[in-house]
């Protein structure tokens, strides 16, 4: 597929599209590539919609040039990118892209057909002072791609994708490259206080779809709970997978997506 753009103020957005049928959008989560849903991009595709997976800004193929990232920022960049497809979608957000989609939701529900968030942060963590400086110690610029690499095969606790080592290194080498470890590094800044204050707004019909062993959650199980009554959304538990089950188990996450979309032609 060939690599397309969207032009945004500080920089351009990648993204590639294939298929025909209702949009469906996937973004990846921080220090991903739109790679990660190599596995549930086709099956959608194949089962009738327009898929568009996209890189967030200052990752992949999207420029490290803009001044600022965070889940408003990726929200307004799947907006620009809303916009020049000139179309409603599905967005499909993994972690803190999940609460990106959700905000965006809340402010342009217009353009929102429905919502699949995996691994979701939607607000922030019950996490220290001391607990914040040490992760913005360990992601400075300088050695942001190795405690990346070191940390990230963690976050895929339960079954392994078969080409998980491949997936990694293309990550490492694309925060590698000139100006993109200080970009991963303020996305890892986030925060999602903006998008928790708007979950009251959301009207489009959500899944919730989370792994059972999500190590970024205390207990996933009750994250996913939690976000699902706020938003009155179905829960899909993922059994043996960790952050990225759409990676880990594209079989069950697929059945769960398509019986989502299945039911949002229905109501249509």
């Amino acid at each position: 597929m060939n690599t397309n753009f969207v032009e945004r103020p500080d920089g351009r957005i990648a993204y590639d599209i294939q298929g025909q049928g209702p949009l469906v959008v996937m973004v990846p989560g921080m220090g991903d590539l739109r790679s990660t849903y190599r596995y549930l991009a086709p099956a959608i595709t194949e089962a009738g919609f327009t898929v568009v997976t996209t890189d967030l800004r200052g990752h992949g193929e999207s420029d490290s040039t803009f001044r600022s990232y965070g889940d408003v920022e990726t929200a307004d960049d799947v907006v620009a990118l809303l916009e020049h497809l000139d179309q409603p979608a599905v967005l499909m957000g993994n972690s803190m892209s999940a609460g990106s989609v959700a905000y965006l939701a809340a402010i342009k529900p217009e353009l929102v057909r429905g919502l699949v968030l995996v691994g979701p942060f939607v607000r922030n963590g019950d996490t220290s002072a001391i607990q914040r400086l040490m992760l913005r110690a360990a992601m400075a610029p300088a050695w942001a791609a190795q405690s990346w690499r070191a940390y990230l095969p963690k976050l895929y606790a339960g079954t392994k994708p078969a080409d998980l080592d491949s997936h990694i290194s293309s990550i490492f080498s694309s925060i590698k490259r000139p100006g993109y470890a200080a970009s991963f590094s303020l996305t890892t800044r986030t925060s999602h206080a903006p998008v928790e204050a708007v979950l009251g707004q959301i009207s489009a019909p959500a899944l919730v779809v989370m792994g059972e062993l999500d190590p970024d959650f205390k207990d996933p199980k009750v994250e996913a709970q939690w976000i699902a009554e706020r938003l009155g959304a179905d829960v899909v538990m993922v059994p043996d997978a960790g952050h990225y089950p759409h990676a880990q188990h594209p079989e069950i996450v697929t059945t769960a997506v398509l019986g989502f979309l299945s039911r949002l032609s229905t109501d249509a």
